[in-house]
């Protein structure tokens, strides 16, 4: 049994992972991206309290003495369903078995201009550029001598009231309380704001009502400015433009409000569903294909009784089909009865700053917040990392930042374009 993945987020890496020394099966997994990385903690490399390291991991180096695991670095151009092959930008593949798990990007719901000049968090890369962004303009800003550009160099909007834009606005409320007036004694006498942007009537909106007031709480304190029940319609000219009229002069416009799955030739356009997604059945088998299989946030399921509108495009979703569809192609390789993937939906949470953050247990009806939430936080992302080595170093530069309450990895590090 040939079996190949196209991505390798949590969904494909845990699909690989189930699949270790099986007889007769054999997995290629193929990815853009020649490492994995945990997309839960970029904004702390945007932000530069984690190194880039600490959250990804080469794909060789994890499937390196692992006899029926390869890895192929490449890009998806086609599909060929009826050869059972796959067209890359470096070559082609045959399968018995074909997975995507290529996960979604960021969605600007058609606005060309933000998608030109907003920061997007997405991508490891996305983080990077972010970091780097956002430093050289505070390096601008210290030089600056108008008041009015420093302002807007300094002025923080970031887009999205889910858990990321809840994350990055704290840490950049927290960072401008402490580490940018001691790092930056130029910019003490300038005001400046983070401003958190949502089309909704509440942040985190899946979260329970507890974590939605106890977050808009938290977060107003530290200084951030919350702006519900508005939408960016533009964003011209370091300009940001609001529905009901507002504008907002900034630098630094961070987009974290939506996605969308791709589309890829040779699956039929009527097997996909809302945003893009690949509707599947109760197996995760693609609609309308015999051995095309989709899971994690590249597919939309809807017979799942518990959640018949389809799955959140959240991180347990994809691990835990990645999971069920390993077992059922054991299953399948002796001739059994398949099992439909269910949905166990272990909570949901979000950090909001140093000892501050949510968590929501929905089978227990338990709301936490403060710093019991905080270390349930720390403590499941820690174990969620890939490697030890990746959990070891995230604790190191952890442990720095809450104790020194810095850290020291702000350097503006980017190739030379030539």
């Amino acid at each position: 049994m040939e079996i190949i993945i196209i991505g390798g987020g949590f969904a494909g890496i845990n699909l690989a992972k189930e699949l270790l020394n099986q007889e007769g099966i054999n997995v290629t997994l193929v990815d853009k991206n020649n490492y994995n990385f945990f997309p839960p903690l970029i904004y702390q490399v945007a932000t530069a309290f984690l190194e880039p390291s600490s959250i990804s991991y080469p794909f060789r180096k994890f499937f390196a003495g692992k006899k029926n695991l390869q890895f192929r670095l490449g890009e998806l151009e086609k599909v060929i369903p009826a050869e059972n092959k796959i067209i890359l930008n470096n070559g082609t593949l045959n399968y018995d078995y074909l997975v995507f798990a290529t996960g979604a990007e960021t969605s600007y719901f058609g606005m060309e201009n933000v998608k030109k000049n907003a920061i997007p968090m997405k991508t490891l890369n996305d983080a990077i550029e972010m970091r780097n962004t956002i430093l050289k303009n505070l390096e601008k800003a210290a030089i600056c001598k108008d008041i009015r550009k420093r302002r807007m160099l300094l002025t923080v909007v970031v887009v999205g009231g889910g858990p990321t834009g809840v994350e990055v606005s704290g840490m950049f409320a927290e960072m401008r309380r402490s580490i940018f007036l001691k790092e930056y004694p130029e910019l003490s006498t300038t005001a400046s704001n983070v401003y958190l942007v949502d089309g909704g009537d509440a942040l985190l909106s899946p979260m329970s009502k507890e974590s939605q007031s106890d977050t808009l709480e938290a977060l107003t304190n530290l200084g951030v400015v919350v702006k519900l029940n508005n939408r960016v319609v533009d964003y011209v000219d370091d300009t940001v433009f609001f529905s009901n009229g507002e504008t907002i002069k900034t630098k630094n416009l961070i987009w974290a409000a939506g996605v969308s799955a791709r589309e890829f030739e040779g699956i039929p356009a009527e097997s996909y569903g809302r945003g893009k997604r690949m509707a599947t059945d109760a197996f995760n088998k693609v609609n309308g294909t015999q051995n095309i299989y989709a899971i994690g946030d590249t597919c939309i399921q809807f017979t799942d009784k518990n959640f018949p509108e389809g799955h959140p495009q959240v991180a347990q979703v994809a691990i835990q089909q990645g999971i069920n569809l390993a077992d059922n192609f054991k299953l399948m390789h002796q001739n059994k009865p398949l099992n439909p993937f269910e949905y166990n939906d272990k909570g949901s949470m979000a950090i909001i700053g140093k000892n501050k953050a949510v968590v929501d247990l929905p089978k227990s009806k338990m709301h936490f917040k403060g710093f019991f939430a905080w270390m349930i936080w720390l403590f499941i992302h820690l174990i969620s990392l890939i490697t030890y080595r990746n959990r070891i170093n995230t604790f190191y530069h952890w442990m720095i930042a809450y104790f020194s309450k810095d850290q020291s990895l702000r350097m503006i590090i980017r190739p030379d374009k030539k």
